[in-house]
């Protein structure tokens, strides 16, 4: 018996839970990239099948704009402001996991892997971890049996004098690094890293067919964050430039993986679940994703940078050809895998994701920016109750976090604040959040009073953890993984000299 849980990256290809679960996650693919949503080049066969042969989700949502905490709210099924992946020194600022931050995702914390083991589960993580760099918070030490991948973004190369390279795992020890033992090169942007994370994906879910054990594979591929890259048989073969080359190849890689399951015959007892951790960053312009008919993108709460592609795969139980419309978030697959597995949710904690095998409609959305609700949804509407893109002064520098959109009074460059009368667009007319409803309208009046209790309770009732992303050190980063000695790749740390982070948006 397998069954697959999905997997977070910045697109996504997620695999869930049952004997078999399978998670894949893409980094920051947008809602527009896939041709079943759309999109004109029509370059994803595959993730286009996978939606003809299973459930299309057109409302689906990730728990924050931004990488590492949308990561950690799919694994824990809570929101980042309560499983401390937030920060405090600012208002409504995004963070995430760079290699000079000192935290990580909190020991209080039970990540879904943990959990599936009470049933047996062997899982696997493959790709981009992003949840803390440091011994303590890495994957085997939070519920996985396996990982293939790194632990950052795949940012470089450096010079080593100055910032190591990020170090690439198998299991407990590195085997190299980014820009040296696994190549990425950056001007012409062939890497063989997807194809590599493909076969360690393979490898595992065969391994595990044979001996008939359950598993959970997290397949977090990062091909598509900048700086992109592509094997050099899928590279210029898109209309779309270097992110479409991306693109194509992990589609390609999604491809086999389902193809393997339906192989080994395990195929109408494995979930797999496909999506994004946040949405395309606007400000790669022509060279990044496309967020649809949505408003802005990566790092903002307009639905651009929160609305993800979303894709559950399930012969045999989930119908052919099936299009959802209910509302659902990254955090509803802890839950969903759980129930999958046989497995009872903790109770001793608050749980913000659902179990979405009843369907059934979920009630909100919110969308988080750090430590700040900045909106919600309740149904058709969207209640904005801050506001903003990114500052004045990145924005005259060229940084534009809705590059090519523009909505006055909406898409603010200062932190905008409507709590007393918040702006709401009903997203089912007006999904690129364009033309607000009227104040004066009946329509607004009930819309904001079904709004208001929702938020109200919300804020009542919710209790904070204790923020992880706070603190940066550079004697912290990558200078000496486990396993460096060995290779002879250790480095020396400077001086620690801890400070608190800047998070400029």
């Amino acid at each position: 018996m397998s069954r697959l849980c999905p997997a977070v990256n910045k697109s996504s290809v997620l695999g869930q839970c049952t004997p078999g679960n399978n998670l894949s996650s893409a980094p920051q693919m947008g809602w527009g990239d896939l041709g079943v949503f759309g999109h004109p080049a029509k370059e994803t066969p595959n993730l286009d099948a996978m939606a003809a042969q299973g459930m299309l989700l057109t409302n689906f949502y990730t728990a924050n704009p931004l990488c590492s905490p949308s990561r950690a709210a799919l694994l824990t099924g809570r929101l980042p402001v309560r499983n401390g992946f937030y920060t405090t020194n600012g208002h409504a600022r995004n963070a995430y996991t760079p290699q000079e931050i000192v935290g990580g995702i909190s020991k209080d914390e039970i990540l879904l892997p943990a959990m599936l083991k009470k049933n047996g589960y062997v899982s696997k993580i493959v790709g981009k971890w992003h949840l803390g760099h440091r011994p303590a918070y890495l994957p085997l030490e939070n519920g996985f049996d396996e990982w293939f991948g790194a632990p950052n973004c795949h940012f470089g190369p450096y010079n080593s004098s100055i910032t190591p390279n990020i170090p690439v795992y198998n299991n407990s020890e590195m085997l190299g690094r980014y820009y040296e033992e696994f190549p990425i090169n950056v001007k012409t942007g062939e890497s063989n890293l997807t194809q590599i994370f493909l076969k360690e994906g393979l490898e595992f879910i065969h391994r595990q067919t044979k001996a008939q054990q359950p598993f959970f594979l997290y397949w977090a591929p990062d091909a598509t964050h900048t700086p992109l890259y592509a094997s050099r048989s899928f590279l210029g073969k898109s209309q779309r430039g270097r992110y479409g080359d991306a693109v194509m190849e992990l589609d390609y890689s999604v491809g086999q993986i389902l193809s393997s399951l339906q192989s080994l015959g395990i195929e109408k007892n494995t979930f797999v679940f496909f999506t994004s951790d946040n949405g395309a960053a606007l400000t790669s312009r022509t060279n990044g994703g496309s967020n649809g008919p949505f408003l802005c993108g990566k790092e903002t709460t307009f639905e651009g940078g929160m609305r993800e592609p979303a894709i559950a795969w399930w012969p045999g139980n989930i119908k052919e050809g099936t299009v959802s419309q209910q509302l659902a978030n990254v955090m509803d697959l802890f839950s969903t895998c759980l129930s999958l597995a046989g497995i009872s949710a903790p109770d001793d904690r608050v749980l913000d994701g659902l179990d979405l095998t009843p369907l059934h409609g979920r009630l909100p959305i919110f969308y988080y920016r750090g430590n700040e609700m900045m909106a919600v949804r309740v149904g058709q509407f969207k209640a904005h109750y801050w506001t903003w893109t990114n500052s004045m002064e990145e924005f005259k520098q060229g940084v534009n976090f809705c590059a090519g959109q523009d909505v006055p009074g909406v898409t603010t460059h200062n932190q905008t604040e409507y709590t007393l009368q918040p702006i709401i667009f009903h997203l089912g007319r007006d999904p690129g959040e364009k033309f607000p409803l009227s104040v004066l309208t009946k329509e607004y009046l009930d819309a904001l009073r079904s709004v208001s209790a929702v938020v109200e309770y919300h804020e009542k009732t919710l209790v904070p953890g204790v923020p992880q992303l706070n603190m940066c050190d550079q004697a912290v980063m990558n200078w000496a993984p486990a396993g460096c000695e060995k290779l002879g790749k250790c480095l020396d740390a400077p001086k620690s000299k801890p400070w608190k982070c800047s998070w400029p948006h």
